[in-house]
């Protein structure tokens, strides 16, 4: 999909990826308290990810291609206003101690993916962090051909190899409905950008 596809299914409410609060993985990891510093949510949809960490007393933002979706998480979490960001993840600049993944990558075309990496490693701070919940070898019917375009837990591991090293790798204890067994959840350090 590109900016307008994106835009136009958020302005038809054609959202499905949206459960209506935050990833129950992201939820479970976070409540060991395990993140700090400045955070970066890219692809943050209707923002309950970054809402959940602001909850935690975490200085997030959250970044989205499709204005529609920025302008429905300002009405969501008006008080979150000034965390939402409309604008392309591989344009963005900044820098952040954390960056939390969930349904950005997955969203992206294969072919997309090392630029995702190179992306998430030039926002982030030396040392920082990609903590991912990652959609793992999603089953499409005949005929479908994404998005969601899933990964292996293998091709995951080498994608992110240049830049990062597995701090933490395993399959989620909690899912939302019909996810479960289909994420894994990693947390990446950043070695190099």
């Amino acid at each position: 999909m590109n900016i307008t596809d994106w835009n136009q299914a958020y302005q038809e409410n054609f959202t499905p990826w949206d459960k209506g609060q935050p990833a129950p993985p992201l939820v479970e990891w976070l409540s060991k308290g395990q993140i700090s510093g400045r955070v970066l949510v890219p692809g943050c949809g209707l923002g309950h990810d970054v809402a959940h960490l602001v909850s935690l007393g975490i200085d997030a933002y959250g970044l989205d291609i499709a204005p529609t979706a920025v302008a429905r998480a300002k009405e969501h979490y008006p008080q979150l206003a000034e965390r939402f960001v409309c604008a392309d993840l591989f344009e963005f600049r900044g820098q952040y101690d954390a960056i939390v993944e969930h349904t950005c990558l997955c969203a992206l075309p294969p072919e997309w993916r090392t630029k995702y990496r190179d992306a998430v490693a030039s926002l982030l701070k030396p040392g920082g962090q990609l903590v991912g919940v990652f959609f793992i070898n999603p089953e499409m019917d005949p005929g479908e051909t994404g998005p969601p375009f899933g990964i292996s837990p293998d091709e995951l591991t080498a994608l992110f190899a240049e830049h990062f090293q597995v701090v933490e790798s395993h399959a989620p204890t909690t899912a939302y409905p019909g996810r479960e067994g289909r994420e894994a959840l990693l947390v990446l350090q950043l070695t190099s950008s």
